[in-house]
């Protein structure tokens, strides 16, 4: 049979969207290819949240057009994902060699149009239509969907789209409106993953604490989001539940309550400010204050003592202004956030803010950016620091990826450590002697009292 390679950009729910797509090519039949390099069929799982994002996989689509198709003319080149969603025919037209194009509803048929495409039944594919179906029936093909790897961590998508409207972002009219899926659907997989091996799951959506908000609303006080939360957290055998990625007005007091008595929910929060000017993140239609950001970081820190907080901050938003900034600048420093994924805006065409007047200067976004992202990690070194000389506990993934000589794994609040063992430790609870620091990893040596 023929064998396919997925390149993914993006994020983790990308990589969940690949690892779905190679498992529903692999029941098909097709074999996952090693490289592109040998592959009958290349794939590009694509990003559209920032133009960098597109530009690099459409780089590399072209790379792919004028090199392989040279030496192999029958290799099969397709698009998959966001940027398939929002560009449509549009990759057609302008990559004439590119065979597939599948939007983000339609990924469940990507082994259906392959077969069609390799058996000469068509010529190019291009389908960015919304599926159709309650939101009950959201096409998922994951049971078998995680890699073969024997991870001890699993991804587990537990709804889609986003309903929110930044007004920076194309997420809605790349991922549709919110749909999610049974909660006993959800629990079926992560039993079946801890069956296989799996210690962590991360539960993943583009609003994760929007989880069936549209379907069972709020019950005895709970949001359907915490309902699920319990239902994972009694599954025999998981250790740890985290969840990505949430939006500040998810954090409802039954959700700062659940981090302080659901012992598997990581004591890890990534709560994204995106600014913090409140005239910015009214632009920005975030829906929330400041002053309410920084209260609810207080709470969840009250809630779970020794939680790590993360953060999204963007960077030159239309209109934004020195001293706009410099309350970012000024959040940061009064949260003193653990990491933040700090992002130069990106117009994105389509959304309100592309609209928006006084674009700022590339060169105040670039000098912007290097200030914020200099601030973030001086204060996740001195973080960091604090940690030196105390022991943590660590779920082993496997070899550093920068070190594959040591092993590699994180703490419960998200800090990567690093350290020397063995591969057999894979998927082990070890205690770790953290004995020095950088900004965003750990390094020690471990303490061997959890190997049983």
């Amino acid at each position: 049979m023929p064998s396919v390679f997925i390149k993914t950009y993006g994020c983790q729910m990308n990589e969940r969207d690949s690892e779905a797509v190679a498992a529903q090519l692999v029941a098909k039949g097709y074999a996952l290819a090693p490289s592109e390099a040998v592959a009958d069929v290349i794939l590009l799982n694509t990003c559209s949240v920032r133009d960098a994002a597109e530009q690099k996989a459409l780089g590399k689509m072209r790379a792919l057009a004028a090199e392989t198709r040279r030496h192999r003319p029958g290799v099969l080149l397709g698009f998959l994902g966001c940027m398939a969603q929002s560009r449509g025919q549009e990759l057609l037209d302008r990559l004439p060699d590119v065979d597939l194009v599948v939007g983000t509803q339609k990924l469940h048929r990507t082994a259906e149009y392959l077969d069609d495409l390799l058996a000469g039944r068509r010529e190019k594919v291009c389908d960015t239509a919304e599926e159709s179906g309650s939101e009950a029936t959201i096409r998922e093909h994951l049971l078998d969907g995680n890699a073969p790897d024997k991870s001890p961590t699993a991804f587990v998508s537990i709804m889609q789209g986003c309903n929110q409207r930044c007004t920076f972002c194309i997420v809605p009219f790349t991922r549709g409106a919110e749909r999610s899926r049974p909660i006993e659907d959800i629990v079926a997989e992560c039993r079946q993953l801890v069956t296989g091996g799996v210690k962590e799951v991360t539960l993943l959506g583009q609003i994760v604490t929007s989880y069936g908000r549209r379907q069972s609303g709020e019950r005895d006080g709970k949001s359907a989001f915490v309902r699920l939360l319990e239902a994972v957290q009694a599954i025999d055998g998981l250790e740890r539940i985290r969840f990505t990625s949430p939006h500040p007005k998810g954090y409802g007091e039954d959700l700062v309550e659940a981090y302080g008595r659901l012992e598997k929910l990581c004591e890890s929060g990534h709560v994204p400010a995106q600014s913090g000017s409140d005239t910015v993140l009214k632009r920005m239609h975030r829906g929330y204050t400041r002053q309410r950001f920084v209260e609810l970081v207080r709470m969840l820190r009250q809630a779970r003592p020794g939680i790590g907080i993360t953060t999204d901050l963007i960077v030159g938003f239309p209109g934004e202004t020195e001293d706009e900034f410099e309350e970012t600048l000024s959040l940061a420093r009064e949260v003193e956030f653990d990491n933040a994924f700090v992002f130069k805006y990106s117009n994105r065409r389509g959304t309100p803010a592309a609209a928006m007047p006084d674009p700022v200067a590339a060169e105040v976004i670039e000098e912007r950016h290097a200030r914020l992202l200099g601030l973030i990690n001086q204060i996740a070194g001195e973080h960091g620091r604090r940690f030196v000389g105390r022991r943590v506990q660590v779920l082993v993934e496997g070899p550093s990826r920068k070190n594959p000589a040591r092993l590699e794994g994180r703490t419960r609040c998200n800090r990567i450590v690093v350290f020397e063992g063995e591969r057999r430790h894979r998927g082990q609870l070890l205690d770790v002697q953290v004995e020095r620091a950088s900004a965003f990893t750990l390094y020690g040596t471990p303490a061997f009292v959890n190997l049983d």
